[in-house]
């Protein structure tokens, strides 16, 4: 048919179909936000990190500063480098006694952060993988101990320690922090899923007693909790101030920021200004955390490695 005419065919925009475009426009859109916002995040990262490090920083500035440029200069950039002047003063003050707080620190955080990681991972232990009765009576207790806040027990232990001989000693900075409900429970909550019952009933099926099971098998794979729960007790036993402040009387038994804090108080000397001896002190003090954290890093990595191949 010579006459007839075909309708008209609707032709399409150039770029492509409407749907097309406005998957296209979407896309777009994402990728914008997905941009904008990490950097936001990265921005607040940023702040977080500058807000966590600045106290450090203005620290180890002030520690290099002598008594002068401490009161007069900028607070957050160097002058004359006096560092290691500061360092030998700090090591000679008082016949070198910071060393001796430095050393009893070390002492009172080192063997009640063992202690605590002991007691902790086999309380946790058992209450976790043995059933018997009154089992959640002593979960109760343990969980209830939270409440209690720890001020509460220095009256109570100071009248304890005074009548058994403890009082001024190093048993009373020891005992008190190798019994922890918090870390008991972090254990065994740990210990839960850490700990197969299928490996347990195996090792018994082989031959082994409990106490083999738990210190040969339970303790390996509770490492990680092991840890974490020896560096929150070092770090809060190093930073401890109120319990030496009335458990210890000789100067020569204090930790070392009670003995800062007994130089901060005072202020200056006839040779000395105590208030730099203090701020190269607490940089001195910071020292064994970055060393403890860095070198413990390696049993959360392995940690977490084991959590993914579980």
């Amino acid at each position: 048919m010579s006459g007839a005419t075909l309708p008209d065919t609707p032709t399409l925009p150039v770029g492509g179909t409407p749907t097309r475009r406005r998957r296209e426009r979407a896309d777009r859109s994402a990728a914008e936000a997905r941009g904008t916002s990490r950097w936001v995040v990265l921005g607040v990262l940023v702040l977080l990190a500058a807000y966590s490090v600045a106290p450090l920083w203005w620290l180890f500035v002030s520690a290099t500063k002598s008594r002068s440029d401490l009161y007069r200069s900028n607070g957050l950039w160097f002058t004359e480098f006096h560092l290691f002047d500061n360092l030998y003063a700090l090591f000679t003050y008082q016949d070198g006694i910071f060393v001796r707080w430095l050393w009893n620190t070390v002492v009172y955080a080192g063997l009640g952060s063992i202690g605590l990681t002991a007691v902790a991972l086999a309380a946790g232990y058992g209450l976790a993988k043995y059933r018997y009765r009154g089992r959640g009576t002593t979960m109760g207790l343990v969980i209830g101990s939270f409440l209690i806040p720890g001020s509460l027990l220095i009256v109570p232990t100071f009248i304890l320690f005074t009548r058994i001989g403890f009082y001024d000693t190093i048993w009373a900075m020891i005992l008190p922090g190798m019994f922890g409900s918090f870390s008991v429970y972090l254990a065994k909550v740990y210990a839960e899923g850490a700990v197969p019952s299928e490996l347990m009933e195996a090792a018994r099926i082989d031959g082994a007693g409990e106490y083999r099971i738990f210190f040969s098998m339970g303790t390996r794979l509770m490492s990680t909790a092991g840890a974490t729960i020896f560096l929150l007790h070092f770090v809060a036993t190093w930073n401890t101030f109120m319990w030496p402040l009335v458990f210890l009387k000789g100067v020569d038994k204090w930790p070392v920021m009670l003995g800062l804090y007994s130089w901060l108080r005072r202020g200056v000397d006839t040779q000395y200004d105590l208030t730099a001896l203090v701020l190269t002190g607490s940089l001195v003090a910071t020292v064994p955390m970055v060393l403890l954290m860095i070198s413990m890093q390696r049993f959360w990595r392995s940690g977490v490695t084991i959590g993914s191949l579980k």
